[in-house]
């Protein structure tokens, strides 16, 4: 083992002397004005990523060496993010209890564990303490209990309070307020001290198979491929990570499992997964309206009724008046001139929001897609040679807001499942890889699944001609009073892709412009969240057909990418010969966030890793 650790961190110190250093600048947004000063005459193809144009078929790579280092472990988990490390913690924690030994590797894409973590968040702390009963002592950031909670119906002046009730999904006795960023990486902490080989700044860009099909493992991204997807001189193929089993722990639609669902059609018993975008903020405020533990939350103004969404607000206990906040918006809205983003500006200048950020100044921004369907879209778990954890399959219990402790408890039961497994002296497998669909039973028979069952019916319970208030009644009558025990289990309305009205059918929205002190516009914003990429590298959010924007998202939707997008990455702007548009793809102020891949209403977005550690740069988000 320790044989095979080295070669893997010579391996990284000989592509790090290869690599030509990038300085560390404050990431460079890409406008259209910018790009009009610099693009050629005549626009080169958008997409240029081996993922669609194969470089076997392309002459400028005859001739590259494309042999990869292989290594070997038990375990290897995609992610480090609450599930990926949770599992990997549980596992050496098992390990340890029964004196066995274990390789277990972990990849993470960003260039540090929570660089890329970003959640409100409200802490329900019931897996953590399963995970560390002493966590506490360990000097787990739970800084902030909440102390109070309050929930707000918004019309465009006024609040309606509602009463938090005991029982009700909301109400947040007994949990914490906490940075997730720094949370995740507390439990990076843990996990290196328990023997788990983390490589942040690794992005797994492939799945690898076995000749009988099972998953064998994966392959890190490859680098030194130029923006046009020729090779450069310091090209590097990635690593093969093989192992008896691969957790993927990617997070909420993840691109891995993206293919994993095809593969070995996960899909085929469930729902479609339905999404939102959640945009947050951290602010320092006055000290005079700081109230450390306050949870706020709100539904109505500036969404419709028939718009599904909410904000946050809470009140952090870290040595300074800080406050994050944040406006959550589903992602099958209907009208596509709707602006996520703008949403989230002008919600803040409602009264009771604003009276909090007046005298205030932001400090970071950022988003991220999370996933909504609940427990009709969770698909299939296992497969030969690998498992589904966390938000990649999608447990986020939506009333509550909440998925980190699903998702931890997930890892946990993954690892509880694996384990004999992969420590057994005789492999009893029909596969090449480990199929253990020990962990699909064992999430049947746990709490998450029970918490799930309960609440199942909230999210789809919005899809009425009542849209919100409707929602709130059936919470009201059949959740509280009933716990989820009605007899029935109601649908989702399908893709989210697909639920967006042509342009000519909806009214655009006029949105007030930002005032510089409690809204800013996207690009000032994007600045915030520390986002940079190697610029010459070809743009990982690819098209398959670089046709269709054109032809069919501007033609019939007027472009909704340019506004579903929290980071300014799609713009459409004229041709250089003037007679038309063409669409733009800034993919260095990519936030990961997920959404175009969702939401485009073409599908035709596919968005793959870049080179690993660009993307946000997140402190505490």
């Amino acid at each position: 083992h320790l044989v095979a650790v080295f070669s893997f961190a010579a391996h990284r110190c000989i592509r790090a002397l290869k690599t030509v250093p990038t300085e560390h600048i404050a990431p460079q947004l890409y406008t259209s004005v910018h790009r009009r000063t610099c693009s050629s005459v005549s626009a080169p193809r958008i997409t240029t990523h081996y993922t669609i144009h194969p470089r076997d078929k392309d002459p400028r790579w005859e001739g590259i060496e494309m042999e990869r280092f292989a290594d070997e472990a038990d375990v290897v988990i995609v992610g480090g993010g609450p599930a990926g490390l949770s599992a990997a913690i549980r596992l050496k924690q098992l390990a340890n209890e029964h004196n066995k030994e274990l390789r277990v590797c972990l990849v993470e894409k960003a260039s540090q564990i929570g660089a890329h973590t970003l959640s409100g968040a409200c802490l329900e702390p019931s897996a953590l303490f399963e995970l560390f009963p002493d966590c506490k002592e360990r000097g787990a950031p739970l800084n902030t209990p909440v102390t109070e909670d309050v929930f707000s119906i918004l019309t465009e002046k006024h609040r309606i309070p509602v009463p938090m009730l005991p029982g009700l999904p909301m109400r947040n006795h007994g949990n914490y307020i906490v940075r997730l960023g720094n949370f995740v990486r507390w439990l990076g902490e843990q996990a290196e001290e328990l023997g788990v080989e983390m490589y942040p700044g690794y992005a797994a860009a492939e799945v690898l198979f076995h000749e009988d099909g099972s998953v064998k493992g994966i392959a890190t991204n490859d680098v030194g491929i130029a923006k046009d997807g020729s090779p450069k001189d310091v090209f590097e193929r990635g690593m093969e990570l093989h192992a008896k089993v691969t957790l993927f722990g990617e997070g909420c639609h993840g691109h891995l499992a993206k293919q994993l669902y095809k593969q070995f059609n996960l899909r085929e018993n469930c729902e479609p997964q339905t999404y939102a975008i959640g945009l947050k903020e951290l602010w320092t405020i006055d000290e005079k309206k700081w109230r450390p533990g306050r949870v706020e939350h709100s539904v109505g103004w500036p969404l419709d009724r028939n718009t599904y969404g909410g904000s946050f607000l809470y009140h952090l206990n870290e040595g300074e008046p800080l406050v994050a906040l944040g406006f959550v918006v589903g992602l099958d809205y209907t009208n596509p001139y709707l602006s996520p983003f703008r949403e989230f500006q002008r919600w803040k200048h409602h009264p009771f929001v604003a009276r909090t950020l007046e005298g205030g100044h932001r400090i970071a921004y950022g988003a991220r897609a999370l996933n909504e369907g609940g427990l009709q879209s969770i698909p299939r778990l296992t497969f030969p040679g690998g498992l589904l954890i966390g938000c990649s399959p999608g447990f986020m219990n939506v009333p509550k807001i909440k998925g980190t402790h699903t998702a931890m408890k997930s890892g946990m039961l993954a690892a509880e499942a694996i384990f004999p497994k992969v420590t057994a002296d005789s492999v009893d497998s029909e596969t090449a890889g480990l199929h253990v669909p020990e962990y699909a039973e064992a999430f049947k028979n746990s709490w998450v699944w029970k918490e799930l069952y309960s609440v199942r019916n909230i999210r789809p319970s919005f899809h009425n001609y009542f849209g919100l208030y409707g929602g709130m009644i059936y919470t009201g009558a059949f959740y509280w009073i009933l716990r989820g025990k009605e007899p029935w289990t109601l649908k989702h309305c399908g893709l989210d892709a697909n639920q967006l009205k042509p342009a000519k059918d909806c009214t655009p929205i006029e949105y007030p412009k930002p005032d510089g002190k409690i809204s800013f516009d996207l690009l000032s914003s994007v600045a915030l969240s520390g986002t940079n990429h190697e610029g010459d590298q070809p743009p990982h959010l690819t098209l398959k057909d670089d046709s269709i924007p054109v032809n069919r998202n501007l033609a019939i939707y007027d472009g909704p990418e340019q506004r579903f997008c929290p980071a300014g990455v799609y713009e459409y702007v004229p041709l250089e010969t003037g007679d038309g548009m063409r669409l733009q793809i800034n993919a260095q102020n990519c936030v990961h966030c997920k959404t175009c891949d969702i939401k485009d209403p073409s599908q035709n977005i596919n968005w793959v890793v870049p080179e690993g550690g660009g993307g946000p740069a997140y402190n505490g988000m």
